[in-house]
């Protein structure tokens, strides 16, 4: 690990600003993704900047009907809120069905927001990686994918997000909520948080220098079953090959009234195709899968997760409909 300088500001407005004027700086709470990287010199900041002395810690309601959720929020706290088991379910879940009970101790709000890729060859320096240094090449194109992208890709880079609480946020309609450096405020759904790779994959977000995530906030609760189903290589402690968050609104006799579908482990970013939604309520979960995967496209070995999605809806709609 390379040498490093450390702050702890105890303003968001101090954090904010320490993160624009010093360059190659990182934010850091948890540490959970962050402090691997540092380790493998993946990431190698010039200045850490430790926000866990800010105000970020709460659950607290809107004047919408919704939640606020604090950027400092732990994953299991934010799991265990009763708040969030009874009204946003597909929340809870998903955050349960993350790493291990260790890591969603220390795991934040919004660090796992800003999770960088589990991509094999990101993390291996050796390897060339235009999301690691920009201009080199992508490795995975022609090597091992089975966890990497059909959807959403491009020739640069063909990495997936590792998050599970940002799918089911995506599903939720989530929004962020942004601090920066010269005082204004931002507030950005989550809808256009994360970016395709396009020719920049190293640029995840759209958050800009030294611009602070400080919560993140959900509307009013929506009707119906919230599921969040994940497959993966093992029962835990594994990213998913695919996953669906799901808020399914069903008559008694099965009809779709309603209907919230966000994929994880398709692409870049949390993948939902509102018309896919559309479809599943007018012609059904197999008229919902074509929508889903419009324009999918494998890479040899992950191939198999074109069929595994449409298997995982249909999964995910027979529980529904169960409940």
């Amino acid at each position: 690990m390379k040498a490093f300088t450390y702050a702890r500001p105890t303003t968001i407005a101090e954090a904010a600003k320490l993160g624009s004027e010093r360059p190659n700086a990182r934010f850091i709470a948890g540490g959970t993704n962050l402090l691997d990287l540092m380790k493998l010199q993946v990431e190698t900041p010039a200045h850490v900047i430790d926000v866990n002395r800010l105000p970020l810690n709460d659950v607290t309601a809107t004047e919408e009907g919704g939640l606020r959720i604090g950027a400092l929020v732990r994953n299991a706290d934010l799991a265990a809120d009763m708040r969030i088991r009874k009204n946003y379910g597909v929340l809870s879940r998903a955050l349960l069905a993350g790493a291990s009970g260790q890591l969603r101790n220390k795991a934040t709000t919004a660090g796992n927001l800003l999770q960088r890729t589990r991509c094999s060859y990101f993390y291996d320096t050796s390897k060339p990686c235009n999301k690691r240094e920009p201009g080199t090449g992508c490795a995975a194109i022609g090597g091992f994918t089975r966890i990497h992208a059909i959807l959403g890709a491009s020739d640069s880079c063909i990495a997936t997000n590792p998050s599970d609480m940002a799918v089911a946020m995506r599903a939720l309609d989530a929004v962020v909520e942004t601090a920066n450096p010269d005082g204004s405020e931002r507030r950005i759904p989550i809808a256009d948080f994360h970016r395709l790779p396009g020719d920049t994959p190293q640029i995840e977000t759209v958050l800009r220098p030294g611009e602070l995530v400080t919560a993140v906030t959900l509307p009013k609760p929506l009707p119906g079953i919230h599921l969040y189903r994940k497959v993966r290589d093992r029962a835990s402690y594994a990213f998913a090959v695919i996953s669906v968050a799901a808020v399914i609104d069903a008559a008694p006799d099965g009809k779709v009234r309603s209907a919230r579908l966000a994929f994880g482990g398709l692409a870049h970013k949390p993948w939902r195709v509102e018309g896919a939604e559309r479809a599943l309520v007018a012609d059904g979960v197999d008229a919902a899968a074509d929508a889903v995967l419009a324009g999918a496209r494998g890479q040899g070995t992950n191939d198999f997760k074109i069929p595994l999605t449409r298997r995982t809806l249909r999964a995910v709609m027979a529980e529904a409909v169960r409940a």
